[in-house]
Order: structure tokens, then sequence, then C-alpha cells
């Protein structure tokens, strides 16, 4: 993968506020049900979704990354449970989940997986880094891991499109989607 990420977690730096586009946009998150946080790192999404009362996932390849979400967890009076794998070969399942989260993560042949994942009404949050972002010192530089303008919408197309935002500010350039899987009938 190219970084070491349980170094990464052991130097520290991982937030553990939540997502900006999670708390901004909680309205569209389900009240209760079963939860995937994809590539969850630290916990910071998980943890914030078990507190309000979800039943989550954290699947991450990080042990280190993933031992910290369980103690920010148990630290916060919640659980959830961590699942230590690699995320190419990692099976999602069909119908499994209300809600999954993918912050700051791309690999492009999830989003039909997370598609599947989700039960009819089932919603996904995600967020991660445009083209315009290469240029800057922070986040990703490698064109494989970074957004064209309006790919992210056509990575989710059939589904219901609640929330769909390019940006670049306070120096992110990122896109921003929430879409709901299409109830069947």
């Amino acid at each position: 993968m190219g970084k070491d990420w349980d170094a990464k977690y052991r130097e520290g730096g991982a937030g553990q506020e939540p997502s900006e586009l999670l708390v901004r946009m909680a309205s569209h998150l389900p009240q209760s049900g079963r939860a995937l946080d994809v590539a969850a790192g630290a916990g910071r999404n998980a943890v914030f979704l078990a507190e309000r009362g979800m039943e989550v996932d954290a699947v991450d390849s990080s042990a280190e990354g993933l031992r910290q979400a369980e103690a920010l967890a148990a630290q916060r009076g919640v659980s959830i449970r961590t699942v230590l794998a690699d995320l190419t070969a990692f099976d999602l399942g069909t119908d499994r989940y209300d809600l999954i989260v993918n912050i700051n993560y791309l690999q492009r042949d999830l989003a039909p997986r997370i598609a599947r994942a989700l039960g009819p009404g089932g919603v996904v949050f995600f967020e991660t880094y445009v083209r315009a972002q290469a240029n800057r010192s922070n986040g990703p530089s490698n064109p494989d891991y970074l957004l064209r303008p309006g790919e992210l919408e056509s990575l989710f197309a059939g589904m219901e499109i609640i929330h769909a935002v390019e940006s670049d500010a306070h120096g992110r350039a990122v896109a921003s989607l929430i879409a709901r899987r299409r109830s069947a009938g």
C-alpha cells in the first residue's frame, strides 16, 4: 500500500472528532440499525455512530488504528466491532447495512459493493479528495486516489442522490455525497 498505516497511527495525529460531513448532515443518518465504517482508521466516525445508537462494524487494514478505535469507544462508553481486513478482498455482503460511511478513502471498485451491501433504503455517506488536492501538502497526490470532477456521483449512479457537492475550501478539495439505495418495488 506504500504507507505503513500502523506507524502513522502510532505517531499520533488521528483526530477523535467525527467527519464534519456526518455532523453537518446528521439529519440524514438512520436513527438505528447496522452501520459500516469503511477504512475506519482510529474510529472517530465509528464511535460517533455508536454514540447515536447504531451497531457499528469498523473495517481497516491497520491493527494499530483499530486498537485506537477500540480504546476511543471504551473511553466514550460505547461498543464497536472492529474488523482487520484488506478492503480489496473484504466481502461487504448483500443487504447488510442501513448506513455505510466512507471518508477520505478511495477504492473505486468498492462503490458497487457498497451499493449492494446497503439494504433497501440504506444510506451511504462518502467524502474523499478530488484532483485539485494534488497540489497541496496535505492529503494524497497520486491521481489514482483522487476523484475526477463529477466522478463520485457517477460511481453511485442508480441510487437516489440526496446531497452531492464538490468544494475547495480550508485547504481541502473534496467531493461529498449522500445517497440512498432505492427500496425494492
